[in-house]
C-alpha cells in the first residue's frame, strides 16, 4: 500500500476516472489497482518532490530573496 492513497481511494478513482475510458472492460481486483497505483505513485513522487521544493523557494523568493537563497542551499538543488 502507498502512504498517500488508501485502497477504497484507489478502487473509486479506477471506477470514476480511468475505468469509463478504456476500450477494454478490464477486471481488477482491489489489490491489483493498489498495486498498479502505488506504482504510478512511487514513479512520480521524485519529479513531484522536485516540483513542489521549486514552487516553495520560488515562493519565498517572492517574499525575502535571502531567506530563498539559504533555504536552496540548505535543501540543494535538484
Amino acid at each position: 500500500m502507498n502512504p498517500y492513497l488508501s485502497s477504497e481511494e484507489v478502487v473509486q478513482t479506477f471506477l470514476s476516472q480511468i475505468a469509463a475510458h478504456l476500450e477494454q472492460i478490464y477486471i481488477f481486483t482491489p489489490e491489483d489497482l493498489e498495486t498498479i497505483a502505488t506504482g504510478f505513485v512511487m514513479a512520480a513522487m521524485p519529479r513531484i518532490v522536485q516540483t513542489e521544493r521549486s514552487l516553495c523557494i520560488d515562493f519565498v523568493r517572492s517574499l525575502n530573496t535571502q531567506v530563498a537563497d539559504a533555504l536552496q542551499e540548505k535543501r540543494g538543488n535538484l
